[in-house]
């Protein structure tokens, strides 16, 4: 067996303060936060998942829905006459842990679709949604965030061992 002492007052400094900012990583998850908020808003611009792929278009029923209630229509996939969904994408960063999403009604039948019908009936009968919804994935890691998570993380790795600002 291989044994390796390290007797470099530095490097064991480094290797504490390494160890002591690991017990507390909510300012690299705040920053990743940040950035997983602004990739997402993102993907609304744009129109795509995190892997890069085109949302399903509206439906004519919902074009012409919107019509019927004389709200604006945007033809844009997830965007609504109230923008709601696009502009409530909200991060929640703990020490060791970051979650990112919405607490619209609608955004988990954005992310994961829907059936016709799936959630029962209206009290007149009609079905709950009225039509089947196809998933538009909006929360997840495209590459680019990814890669900014990564950088992010060896940047507050970087520091926690300098002792510098994390």
């Amino acid at each position: 067996m291989l044994r390796i002492e390290l007797k470099d007052e530095e490097v064991q400094a480094a290797l504490a303060r390494m160890a002591a900012a690991m017990t507390d990583m909510r300012p690299a998850m705040q920053d990743i936060g940040e950035v997983l908020v602004e990739g997402t808003k993102q993907r609304f611009a744009d129109g795509v998942d995190p892997d890069g792929n085109p949302w399903a278009p509206k439906s004519p029923t919902t074009i012409e829905a919107y019509k019927a209630r004389g709200d604006s229509v945007s033809f844009r996939p997830l965007i609504g006459p109230t923008r709601a969904l696009s502009t409530t994408i909200h991060y929640s960063a703990g020490p060791d842990q970051v979650e990112i999403g919405s607490n619209r009604i609608q955004a988990a039948v954005m992310q994961g679709g829907a059936a016709k019908g799936q959630f029962g009936r209206t009290s007149r009968g009609g079905p709950i949604p009225w039509g089947n919804i196809p998933a538009r994935p909006f929360i997840g890691l495209s590459a680019q965030d990814s890669a900014n998570v990564i950088d992010i993380v060896e940047e507050w790795l970087e520091g926690a061992a300098s002792g510098g600002p994390k």
